[in-house]
Parts: C-alpha cells; sequence; structure tokens
C-alpha cells in the first residue's frame, strides 16, 4: 500500500495505453446548471484539453478518494464542500475510469494548484462542447450530459 503505486501506464485491450495501473479516477463538480473544466498544461499526456481533475488510483484508494486526492492537488478544492451523487465507470475491463459526480458547494473554491493545470472554469453543460475537450472525456460527454440533466434538472 504505498502512496502513488497507482502511477504508471497500462496497455489496455482496447489497444490504447492508459494512466493508472489501478484505474483512475477524477471529480465531476456540478454547480447551477455548470460544471468545472480544468484546462490542462500542453505537456501532459493529452495535454492543451478540457477536462476534470483526476488520476491514477492507488491500490489502497477507493475510487472516490482517489478523485478527491486528485482534484485536491490538482484544483485545491475543499472536499468537504461536495457532495458525491453518482458516479459513472468507463469500462475497458482490465482498466476503468471512475467519474464522481458531485454537488459542489456555493463556497467552494477553486484553482490552479500545479502546473498541470492552466485553467479553471466554470462552464454551463450546453457549451461544454465549445470547449476543447480531452478525448476520452469527449467520449464520455454525451453519456455524463444526459447523466447531468436527469440529476440536476
Amino acid at each position: 500500500m504505498a502512496h502513488k503505486d497507482g502511477d504508471g501506464w497500462l496497455e489496455c485491450t482496447c489497444g490504447s495505453k492508459h494512466w493508472g495501473l489501478n484505474g483512475a479516477a477524477g471529480l465531476l463538480l456540478v454547480r447551477d446548471g455548470t460544471i468545472l473544466l480544468q484546462h490542462r498544461a500542453p505537456w501532459v499526456h493529452n495535454g492543451d484539453t478540457w477536462g476534470i481533475p483526476g488520476g491514477a488510483r492507488d491500490s489502497h484508494e477507493s475510487v472516490i478518494q482517489a478523485a478527491k486526492r486528485e482534484a485536491h492537488e490538482e484544483i485545491g478544492i475543499d472536499t468537504d464542500l461536495l457532495d458525491p451523487v453518482h458516479t459513472f465507470t468507463d469500462d475497458h475491463g482490465p482498466w476503468r475510469y471512475d467519474t464522481i459526480i458531485s454537488k459542489a458547494s456555493a463556497d467552494l473554491i477553486a484553482h490552479e494548484m500545479n502546473d498541470e493545470s492552466q485553467q479553471i472554469e466554470w462552464i454551463p453543460f450546453i457549451d461544454v462542447v465549445k470547449k476543447n475537450l480531452h478525448p476520452s472525456f469527449a467520449r464520455s460527454w454525451p453519456e455524463l450530459h444526459t447523466l447531468l440533466s436527469e440529476l440536476f434538472i
């Protein structure tokens, strides 16, 4: 149970390499018909795209713990100011990405915490597709958007 024991690339049966030896998790923060997106730095994998904060899950973490840790590391949020309501899973068999959909308190403040982020912005649901989205997030967005509409409207 070492810290960061999930860091590393995994060759997936889908033909892609994925970050996270134990899978990965991210936090989709929702507030007043908007979601919080992170503009990823150019140097990271699929850089200069927009997505949600997230990353590799360590072996000892639940998906919620991993998503909260990653969001705290990347956008500096107080994870006590969110309310997880649903988990959306992109399951590839040997690898999976779990998106934790959470209500964000009006008091929640996010900002760039490290060099993985260029910008943080609250985006209305309808405008998300106008951003240059991270490819995996772009593939999941139609299902996520439908789910958000059911959960929050």
